[in-house]
């Protein structure tokens, strides 16, 4: 049995048979509110499979207080005010957990929704869980009790970054290209702020910023880039962005570094293989699937198995296990009682680790890793996207140095 669940599941069985009766005939609903359709839909169809896998998994073990998790899922086309019509749905239909990852943008209107939602229906709450958007006012002035977050925000990842690069002296011309909404205008200007700090000798070549999920080709910008004389790109693109860039600089044979932060996604690893850019290509990840953790390597192997792809988002493990274990403590599924059981919950991590969540922001902090996409070597086992490449660590930052200070000032329900 996978260790990171033993806790969560052998509660379950005990629980399962006090609390059958009426309530078996219920399920505890989750909304998954993402794209899947679309410039995001292949990064929004995977999240569903690990939300989908990990349901399967405790449902088998005889689910949660004799309960039963169903994933409901909505397409919001990325889309922000989509994605309030798809929430308002989701309530009608019973959820009364929320959880969403792909565009900040989406993000900041969920959580304001949820928040004004929950002030006025006292008693029919419901909670967000954020498994991927990573602006950092989400847990700062835009904070709430009702949002909790699990992957790093963007500036955990920038410092993160940041200090595996100034090590690497090299680097002596930078160009910038990032999504223009507030998480890739996050990205690039604190990449600017701590690079001045930490390395005032690189020079900054370009500062690019394009639209969200509609560039076909970015060939144009690929020609900016070889124009600047650059030797690295940073970039937070995701989804389809990232890949077609990707693809755009494997067609123009562009030799740069690649310091990303999710360059693992739909189409990426392809992308790469083609620029023969072996180990130069550098990604800040939770964890990633050849970290050599036996029971996270036994869910990877089995993940694949089950759905053709491997595990993107470990921090879904671990959001998922944290519920179950906050449902459990709380012995309810309650979203006020689940908030504050989730407060200050540590729990091991997907790959091993020790993480906590925050309960001043509501910010999960957890090991972080750099990894670097090549071929398989030391024994890894795991490739992406039938490439025979895959991902390997090369820098690693624990729990304790990836703590940022918060501005949060929340306000908790009585």
């Amino acid at each position: 049995m996978h260790r990171f669940w033993k806790r969560s599941i052998l509660g379950m069985a005990a629980a399962g048979v006090m609390a059958w009766g009426a309530a078996a005939q219920d399920t505890i609903k989750i909304a998954y509110i993402d794209p899947l359709s679309g410039g995001g839909a292949s990064i929004g169809e995977h999240g569903l499979k690990h939300f989908n896998y990990i349901a399967d998994m405790v449902n088998a073990k005889g689910g949660v207080l004799g309960r039963k998790l169903e994933i409901l899922p909505y397409d919001n086309k990325t889309n922000p005010q989509e994605s309030l019509l798809q929430a308002q749905k989701a309530i009608d239909a019973g959820a009364r957990i929320l959880t969403q990852g792909n565009g900040s943008s989406v993000a900041a209107a969920l959580s304001d929704f949820v928040a004004k939602h929950n002030e006025r229906n006292p008693g029919k709450e419901v909670i967000y869980l954020n498994y991927a958007a990573v602006d950092p006012v989400l847990t700062n002035d835009k904070c709430n009790f009702w949002h909790f977050r699990w992957d790093a925000n963007s500036d955990i990842k920038m410092e993160a970054l940041t200090n595996f690069m100034k090590d690497r002296p090299a680097i002596k011309k930078i160009y910038l290209i990032n999504q223009d909404y507030s998480f890739g205008q996050a990205v690039r200007s604190q990449a600017v702020t701590m690079l001045k700090a930490k390395r005032p000798d690189i020079q900054i070549v370009g500062d690019e910023l394009h639209p969200l999920l509609r560039i076909t080709d970015f060939a144009p910008y690929v020609a900016k880039i070889k124009a600047s004389g650059a030797d690295s790109v940073i970039t937070g693109n995701w989804g389809q962005d990232m890949a077609l860039l990707l693809k755009a600089a494997a067609d123009a044979g562009l030799q740069v570094d690649w310091y990303t932060y999710y360059a693992g996604g739909a189409g990426g690893p392809t992308a790469i293989k083609q620029t023969g850019l072996s180990h130069r290509v550098f990604a800040i990840v939770e964890g990633h699937a050849n970290v050599p953790h036996e029971a996270a390597q036994k869910t990877e192997a089995d993940f694949r198995a089950k759905t053709g792809l491997g595990v993107w988002y470990p921090r879904v493990f671990n959001q998922m296990a944290m519920l179950v274990a906050a449902i459990e403590k709380a012995k309810s599924a309650d979203p006020v009682k689940i908030g504050k059981a989730l407060e200050g919950m540590e729990h091991a991590t997907f790959t091993g680790g020790k993480g906590f969540m925050r309960a001043d922001d509501h910010q999960f902090f957890q090991d972080m890793y750099i990894a670097s996409f090549g071929p398989l070597e030391g024994g890894a086992k795991f490739d992406e996207e039938k490439t025979g490449w895959g991902w390997k660590t090369v820098g690693k930052i624990d729990t304790a140095n990836t703590i940022l200070p918060t501005t949060c000032k929340m306000q908790r329900p009585s």
